[in-house]
């Protein structure tokens, strides 16, 4: 029986005389008829304003569904093997040996980070680090990929700013070390910045934590910080529509976040954990406690009585819609067993964490809650969490895909003599999108907590997660516009064997992958073209490498008016490595190493940065994606690794074996003799394609003399293409390229590293 004295019916007839807000809610027509169809009757506004914000592109992935569900299908049962947890959790988890898991997932706050580029940021890393901590992992590690607009811009440097003292604020007041990540600059992302988080978390296997409310009778409580007036709509409407052109606005919808109160949420929850008085719990997020209730009871197959006035507010002035609505960061919903309460109790007060019993577990099939005595929502919690909108929108090839893919970089001027050449990788290196991003990356710690074994300008960050046996995991995360631009379906694949490649380079064997899609908007069918092809492509990746897709994110409306982003879809891959004291550098220390070139070399310049930096140009066919040979190579490295062959390894992708050489030299400031006299005549290129292709399934590594025959024969043994192009030359601090020149170290450095601090202070 319900305790009510005035039902949702009555509600709902009470508000008949008011027009409903459904349009600026975020809702279409056909959806808000939806709505009144489920319930049989006008909802009344607390319902409204649930089913809007849990509808939303945000929360519903309502255009995404029907592509996204390959994830889950294109799998084999060896790629289930290690994966605890998949899809359709807080985050995906993986077994990575000795007992322990890992949970990792990369999210999207692009809109927010616009608007309000300081705390967007900031909360994005709050945000995904409760997904994490809701899995029942202690978080060990932040990464961000970043995309801005034209680095010359004075809104660039506004949000370039603002995004990276966020992002530093909230991961080192949490004391996470920011292990990498990307930064990127493009005038397609002028007035649509792309600001995505990842974490990592670690956990024995028996502290896994699901978001389930299962038990009637369980307590629904609600602790940690008090809910406020901020991320007011800010999934429903802020992250589900498109800017237009007048810039910044809809500050209201941009959550505020508090770093030290999460860091006392975060000991505060892992201690209710290892007690054992949580049954289920969920983060609040984007959505608020609109999702923490539906999807607690949808995900369980129970219902709830809740009551909205025993929610701590900091704003005592707030409507229950906005209750409902409210994005207030730092807190968690947890079903406890009333048994648990007064062991629950004893720890948040240890804690000193607020909460506030809202109400229970039902067994009935319903979502109710309550405004003092009036029942304001009355809801099946699947209608409201999982059983949204699902749209098969319309879908179109581009008009302009064919003319853009004609325009090849083969008709575009190649160098006529050495000094050209040379010119042009120091212009390369010196582009804000090669250049050093020390001035970012120098700004997180990535130290703290003291079990960081790689890190920015590694390849891939990696971390220790048992300090008894050295037991490690390495995550890379990748993304290229451009590539997906020319063709999706391959730009996600090599988005997906960069990845992977930075991963094995470390001496790491790939085991997972998550993503975050960034596209324009659904409604356009240019781009849901986009989508098509690239899900499919990563999904049809993953399977030919063996390797699942745990979970992620999609991020639509990345567009300003019609402009749209180009499509880029960021590719996260987790590796795992038995002892991090086997890690391999990205540059090379020591004198008289030979330098080989894995792989093979074709003419391959479209999309490339030789062709961006000095040509200004876009156009043709990305890179050919061969995974097989991906593969191929990360065994090889993975096996070299083992048997400690391999002084350093460095992946070969943007700028191709030109950069990929000097930045091996300027790691640790240690030169190197190159001639590519014999690659080029082996593969049949000129000396631009030599110094600039961005050819794929390429590894550069150092190998100790001593260490010479073996590898050359474990190359041959696994079948990569080997072939040795110079030596390093620790004494000269000089990078000498046989028929370009010889430049200075330091003299390479100063374009290098002096880039963006110019640009940006």
């Amino acid at each position: 029986m319900r305790v009510t004295n005035v039902d949702t019916v009555t509600q709902a007839f009470e508000e008949s005389d008011k027009d409903q807000p459904w349009k600026e809610l975020g809702l279409k027509e056909d959806e808000y008829q939806s709505i009144k169809d489920i319930l049989g009757r006008r909802p009344t506004s607390s319902e409204l304003a649930m089913y809007s914000v849990m509808w939303s592109e945000h929360c519903s992935y309502k255009s995404s569904k029907i592509y996204l569900r390959q994830f889950g299908e294109k799998v084999t049962p060896e790629m289930k093997k290690d994966l605890m947890v998949g899809m359709g959790e807080n985050a995906g988890v993986v077994d990575v040996g000795e007992g322990l898991a890992v949970t990792f997932k990369v999210e999207s706050h692009n809109h927010p980070s616009y608007i309000e580029p300081f705390q967007g940021a900031a909360t994005g890393v709050g945000g995904i680090v409760r997904d994490i901590l809701t899995m029942g992992a202690r978080p060990v590690a932040v990464m961000d990929q970043l995309r801005f607009g034209a680095p010359e811009s004075a809104d660039t440097a506004r949000v370039v700013h603002g995004v990276t003292a966020g992002i530093s604020f909230y991961g080192n007041c949490l004391g996470l070390p920011n292990i990498g990540g990307e930064t990127v600059f493009d005038k397609v992302y002028q007035g649509n910045p792309l600001v995505n988080a990842l974490a990592v978390g670690v956990m024995k296997h028996e502290d896994l934590k699901l978001a389930k409310a299962t038990n009637p009778g369980d307590l629904v409580i609600l602790f940690g910080a008090r809910t406020g007036a901020e991320g007011m709509a800010g999934v429903s409407v802020l992250a589900s529509e498109t800017f237009d052109s007048t810039g910044p606005t809809k500050r209201p919808a941009v959550q505020v976040g508090d770093p030290f109160a999460e860091k006392v949420l975060i000991e505060c929850c892992l201690e209710l954990f290892y007690a054992g008085v949580v049954a289920g719990i969920q983060d609040l997020g984007g959505a608020g406690i609109s999702c923490a209730t539906s999807e607690l009871a949808s995900n369980g197959g129970k219902g709830m009585r809740v009551q909205l006035q025993d929610v701590l507010l900091r704003d005592d002035s707030l409507t229950p819609e906005e209750i409902l609505m409210s994005e207030s960061q730092e807190r968690m919903m947890g079903i406890v067993p009333k048994e648990s309460l007064e062991a629950f109790e004893a720890i948040v007060n240890k804690w000193e964490v607020e909460y506030s019993v809202l109400g229970e577990v039902i067994d009935e099939d319903r979502l109710y809650i309550n405004w003092g005595d009036k029942e304001i929502v009355n809801v099946p919690p699947r209608t409201v969490a999982h059983d949204g909108p699902v749209y098969n929108r319309p879908v179109a090839y581009p008009s302009y895909q064919d003319a853009l893919n004609a325009n090849s970089s083969s008709s575009l001027k190649r160098a006529e003599n050495p000094a050209e050449l040379a010119a042009q990788l120091l212009a390369i290196l010196s582009s804000p999108n090669q250049a050093d991003k020390s001035w970012v990356t120098a700004q997180y710690d990535k130290y703290v907590m003291g079990n960081t074994a790689l890190a920015m300008p590694d390849d891939a960050g990696m971390v220790r997660v048992s300090e008894e046996t050295g037991l490690g995991i390495t995550i890379a995360t990748d993304a290229n516009g451009k590539y997906c631009q020319l063709d999706p379906q391959q730009g996600v694949k090599l988005a997906l064997a960069e990845a992977y490649r930075n991963v094995a380079v470390t001496g790491a064997k790939p085991k997972a992958v998550t993503n975050c899609l960034n596209f324009g908007s659904p409604e356009n069918p240019e781009v849901m073209w986009q989508f098509k092809e690239a899900t499919q492509g990563l999904a049809d990746g993953c399977l030919e490498l063996g390797i699942p897709v745990t979970g992620g994110n999609v991020s639509f409306y990345n567009q300003t008016g019609d402009v749209a982003i180009y499509p880029t879809p960021v590719v996260g891959v987790l590796g795992v490595i038995d002892d991090v004291a086997r890690r391999i550098p990205s540059g090379w220390q020591d004198e008289g190493n030979n330098i080989y070139l894995l792989g093979e070399t074709r003419d391959e310049l479209d999309g490339s940065a030789w062709a961006e930096t000095i040509h200004s140009h876009l156009g043709g066919k990305p890179p050919i994606v061969d995974l097989k040979k991906e593969e191929q190579l990360a065994q090889l490295l993975h096996g070299a690794a083992i048997q400690g062959l391999i002084e350093s390894a460095h992946d070969i992708s943007e700028g191709g074996v030109a950069v990929a050489i000097a930045e091996s030299c300027l790691r640790f400031n240690v030169g190197a003799r190159i001639w590519l006299g014999d690659l080029i005549d082996r593969d049949n290129i000129d000396m631009t394609a030599a110094l600039f292709s961005e050819s794929q399934a390429r590894v550069l590594v150092a190998v100790g003399r001593e260490d010479d025959v073996k590898f050359q024969a474990l190359c041959e043994a696994r079948g990569v293409p080997c072939v040795r192009i110079g030596v390093t030359d620790k004494e000269s601090e000089a990078l000498e390229i046989q028929g370009i020149g010889t430049m200075q170290l330091n003299e390479v450095r100063e374009g290098w590293a002096k880039a963006l601090p110019e640009l940006f202070g």
